[in-house]
């Protein structure tokens, strides 16, 4: 059974999660950086973000490939936007779709190197007194931020009852990730060892 969100917004709700779990990880992040990470997670709680809208008007998830494709064509104002997105997108699914990635025809590095340097180049192109430590933050932090992004759908999926938790319990036989066994181990599915309660 799902629980109920108690928190006052969307963005408090993720602060709150992003706190702990950066804090669980002991991964120390700029405040800068978790207020982004705050706006990214709320944004694309509604899954059309994740989506562009296509020539013939249906939404389509653009390849990461065509993005960066596209950000080499164009002036900086719109290349800084589409850096932005491809960066942002990547960080979001290689965290939150870590197991379908895994199975997947690119995989999950893909994502984390594409993202990782979209962010390198936007840091490198966004004004000194903007986003340009965040945008450098995150690139040089995008594994880890994904193993943060990772846990926080793994833990809303195991509150999500049986058929979440079985997923995360599946990826974690798959890939052994010590991360997955702590969320597991903390629902009481597993004990510390790894053998099922």
């Amino acid at each position: 059974m799902s629980q109920l969100v108690t928190a006052p917004s969307l963005k408090e709700f993720f602060k709150a999660l992003l706190e702990e779990v950066i804090r669980r990880q002991k991964l120390a992040v700029g405040e800068t950086t978790e207020f982004y990470l705050v706006n990214l997670l709320a944004e694309f709680a509604c899954t059309d973000n994740l989506f562009s809208k296509g020539e013939d008007g249906r939404k389509e998830q653009e390849p990461l490939a065509m993005l960066y494709h596209r950000s080499l064509q164009q002036q900086r104002d719109e290349r800084i936007r589409t850096l932005r997105r491809l960066g942002d997108v990547s960080l979001y699914q290689a965290g939150f779709f870590s197991g379908a990635l895994r199975e997947s025809a690119v995989g999950q590095d893909y994502y984390i190197q594409m993202g990782g340097a979209a962010y390198g180049q936007l840091a490198d192109l966004a004004p000194a007194a903007g986003f340009a430590a965040v945008y450098r933050e995150l690139s040089a932090r995008f594994r880890a931020l994904v193993d943060v992004l990772e846990e926080i759908a793994a833990r809303g999926l195991v509150q999500n009852g049986p058929s979440g938790a079985l997923k995360v319990y599946e990826s974690w036989v798959r890939t052994g990730n010590d991360k997955l066994e702590q969320v597991l181990v903390d629902a009481g599915l597993v004990t510390p060892k790894g053998l099922p309660n």
